[in-house]
């Protein structure tokens, strides 16, 4: 099953430690374009090495790697490590503090087909030829993929609790969340880590384009240092979770739709046929509506508002080509519906349509539909982490952007190279432990 080892990370300079939160970046496409200028105009924020600018983006982060290296802004750590890291979070409504408890590794950028590691979706052929590129390029990643493993009894948690007790970085990220770095170095305590995690698959939770990235890179050198037992780049850094006894939040993505050629009356008419269409109130208290029933959405169009409720008796004449695990999905019945019955979207396309975009903010939803730049909104609920795994061990995979696991990981905290001199160590010692 899944192999993991500890990194020798690279970090930024102990003397840029109080400005960590200004280095950091997180994902891409989870903050707004003004959010993102920001990172880009500090010169020294992880952006320019996970997502970097430019005509040759490939080759300008390589140069800008070289230069932190030899200007002693980021430093490799001499001794390999598990990073720990512990994100503490409040969800809107909820008063009680969440923690959501991890660590940071390496772990084989195994294919799908090894049934390893598990993806819950599909990727875009572009965005992954870009993220091989950088790899080629920088030999160097600047953002941990995040997957779950199952483990009920819960055997690391208390390594992981008492390393976080003495943190390397303790910060406050761009949405509230208090972010804990910290290290365990101890060689029977990791031996312990690569025992626990040899005998697990591995759910991808976050990060689908970033590994296949990787995997894709992997089969590329297949050959290369054939005298190396262990290669950097074989490998892949990953954020692991515990599905059990951790704070797993998943959040909705809704979707919103542009260039409706059907009149609103006409569309309604025809989501009657498949839905029972009630009247709502409010459409700003639709971000708060429970959604218990499955196959319900909300519809925010012109200045009004309705719930949509998937005529029971329709369910059994629709996405019959797919599994149980993914037939039912509401997701999956809002994308085969609405999308392709009503607005003649075939699924195979809605991925590269430009009418359709996933927005995960909701008030920005009523935003666009209310100054008349979507046609309508549709929200939607959140997905229960059983449905995940359950998707995941079929082999099968979601709609797009069905889950949004909540938070998502923050990049700079560490950089892992796979380049080769950077990455060599004796491993084979942790590795034994762990057998014995």
């Amino acid at each position: 099953m899944a192999e993991i080892l500890p990194l020798k990370a690279w970090r930024y300079a102990d003397a840029l430690s109080p400005k960590i939160e200004e280095l950091t970046a997180p994902l891409f496409d989870v903050v707004s374009a003004r959010q993102r200028q920001l990172l880009y105009e500090n010169p020294l924020n992880s952006i320019h090495l996970s997502v970097p600018k430019g005509e040759n983006p490939s080759q300008k982060a390589l140069e800008t790697l070289k230069s932190w290296k030899a200007e002693g802004v980021i430093q490799q750590d001499e001794q390999p490590g598990i990073y720990v890291y512990y994100q503490y979070f409040r969800v809107p409504g909820e008063r009680d503090e969440r923690c959501r408890k991890g660590f940071i590794a390496q772990i084989k950028a195994y294919e799908w087909n090894e049934q390893v590691i598990l993806r819950h979706e599909n990727t875009i052929v572009s965005a992954v030829n870009d993220r091989i590129d950088l790899l080629k390029a920088t030999e160097i990643q600047a953002s941990p993929t995040h997957g779950l493993y199952e483990d009920p009894d819960e055997q690391l948690e208390q390594f992981m609790d008492d390393a976080i007790s003495k943190p390397l970085y303790e910060l406050e990220d761009y949405q509230g969340v208090r972010e804990v770095l910290a290290v365990i170095r101890e060689p029977e305590i990791i031996s312990h880590f690569l025992k626990v995690l040899k005998g697990k698959q591995v759910i991808l939770a976050d990060g689908h384009h970033r590994l296949e990235g990787a995997i894709e890179y992997r089969k590329l050198m297949r050959g290369e240092l054939p005298n190396e037992r262990w290669k950097g780049f074989d490998y892949h850094l990953m954020y692991l979770t515990n599905t059990s006894g951790n704070h797993l939040k998943i959040l909705p993505t809704h979707r919103l739709f542009y260039g409706l050629k059907l009149s609103p009356s006409s569309f309604l008419e025809a989501i009657k046929k498949w839905f029972a269409v009630k009247k709502f109130a409010d459409p700003e208290e639709l971000g708060a509506y429970a959604f218990h029933k499955p196959h319900t959405f909300g519809l925010v169009i012109g200045e009004e508002s309705y719930t949509l409720h998937l005529k029971e008796e329709l369910i059994d004449r629709i996405n019959l080509h797919l599994p149980e695990s993914i037939r039912k999905l509401d997701l999956a019945v809002l994308h085969e519906v609405l999308f392709d019955r009503i607005l003649s979207i075939p699924v195979a396309d809605q991925r590269n349509s430009d009418q359709i975009v996933y927005e995960r903010n909701f008030s920005r939803c009523i935003q666009e539909v209310r100054t008349g730049n979507a046609s309508f909104a549709l929200i939607t609920r959140e997905l229960e982490l059983e449905q995940v795994l359950e998707v995941c061990r079929s082999g099968e995979v979601m709609p797009q952007k069905s889950t949004y696991f909540y938070p998502k990981a923050l990049g700079g905290l560490l950089f892992a190279s796979i380049k080769q001199d950077e990455f060599e160590f004796d491993y084979g010692a942790f590795i034994e432990q762990s057998e014995g």
